[in-house]
């Protein structure tokens, strides 16, 4: 059972992510456990590491995706990395299933192609 790669704060959810930048489209591709054994939501985007555009283009697919203003969304660590912490502000439940649903529905598709 993999661990799920958010935590449930008062406030809404922190996620940890792991961001492809120049990855062809903007999506949500899952859920992947590290080497280190830690789990992490994939992320994709269209946009390139340089001047923050990456982290713009996070910050809007993950609002739009579980249906947030873009405000609402915030990076907490590692601006210049792969690897990311981000905020979500909002009702913790509802967006913890929604994150759930999104990787879930992901998972299955990945193992229908296999």
């Amino acid at each position: 059972m993999v661990t799920e790669p958010w935590r449930y704060s008062t406030d809404g959810v922190s996620v940890a992510l792991r961001v492809t930048p120049r990855g062809g489209r903007d999506d949500i591709d899952g859920m992947e456990t590290l080497s280190d054994g830690r789990s992490v939501v994939k992320v994709r985007v269209r946009a390139i590491a340089d001047g923050g555009e990456a982290n713009r283009a996070v910050m809007g697919l993950l609002a739009k995706a579980l249906g947030v203003p873009k405000g609402r969304v915030k990076i907490l660590s590692g601006a210049t990395s792969r690897l990311k912490q981000v905020a979500i502000d909002g009702d913790p439940q509802r967006l913890g299933e929604t994150l759930r649903q999104l990787t879930a529905s992901k998972a299955n598709r990945s193992e229908a192609k296999d």
